[in-house]
């Protein structure tokens, strides 16, 4: 395909032309863009051109294509699947210790954020995992992806419009916790994660922010003490 003198080819410059027409008609996640043939009137392209520059969008995840139904804002506003590359990472305990680090400098403040900022709506969502949440721990059975859910719906509740962008880290940091260590904690999770809702929920942000930074830091010490324990019982068996 011919490119301009910047390298851009006719797809690229009609991709861009659509972000500008994103961002003028303030189109939110779940709503439909224009037809192809209104597209491509409004972009001055072919259809062809339309269906490139759709792909490239998709390919970012800013808009996804429903077959049958059009094509619509992506729910992930741009956010792809795995933005730092923590599939490609080889050590998962080091991955795992950085990423609980990294939940320790951004979660607390972002509780604290949702104490302050949390619609109604946003808590009813939040209480609503936390009960299936709850409902898991007194089965005594796996609530990982509902733990998931419930620290991204925290960072949800701060409204801020950059958070959207750090969520796939925290979700990845439950996510890797959850499948690293030996065996789930239920009752302090219990106890953290009803102290953490309470204090969002009644405006707290000091204690929101306090609670969710001894969470985390009860965590991050279960498993460093896990994995003392598996190298000393290694070099028990292995003299």
């Amino acid at each position: 395909m011919e490119k301009n003198i910047e390298g851009k080819t006719l797809a690229d410059l009609a991709a861009e032309k659509l972000m500008d027409l994103i961002r003028e008609r303030e189109y939110l996640p779940g709503d439909k863009l224009p037809t192809e043939a209104e597209l491509s009137e409004w972009l001055k392209v072919g259809r062809n051109t339309v269906r490139e520059a759709v792909r490239i969008l998709v390919s970012r995840n800013i808009v996804t294509v429903r077959q049958g139904s059009g094509t619509f804002i992506s729910e992930k506003q741009g956010v792809i699947d795995d933005p730092f590359g923590f599939s490609f990472m080889g050590d998962r305990g080091k991955l795992t210790r950085d990423l609980i680090q990294v939940r320790i400098m951004l979660e607390p403040p972002i509780a604290a954020l949702a104490a302050q900022n949390a619609t109604e709506e946003d808590l009813e969502e939040l209480e609503k995992i936390l009960l299936e949440i709850e409902s898991l721990i007194e089965k005594k059975e796996d609530y990982s992806q509902k733990d998931i859910q419930f620290h991204e719906q925290i960072a949800n509740c701060t409204h801020n419009s950059v958070m959207s962008n750090l969520i796939p880290v925290i979700g990845k940091g439950v996510a890797v916790f959850a499948s690293e260590v030996q065996q789930q904690e239920y009752e302090q999770t219990l106890i953290s994660h009803r102290i953490i809702f309470q204090a969002i929920k009644e405006g707290r942000g000091v204690e929101a922010q306090q609670a969710m930074h001894f969470h985390l830091l009860y965590n991050e010490n279960r498993y460093l003490e896990e994995q003392e324990g598996a190298v000393l019982q290694e070099t028990e068996e292995n003299p």
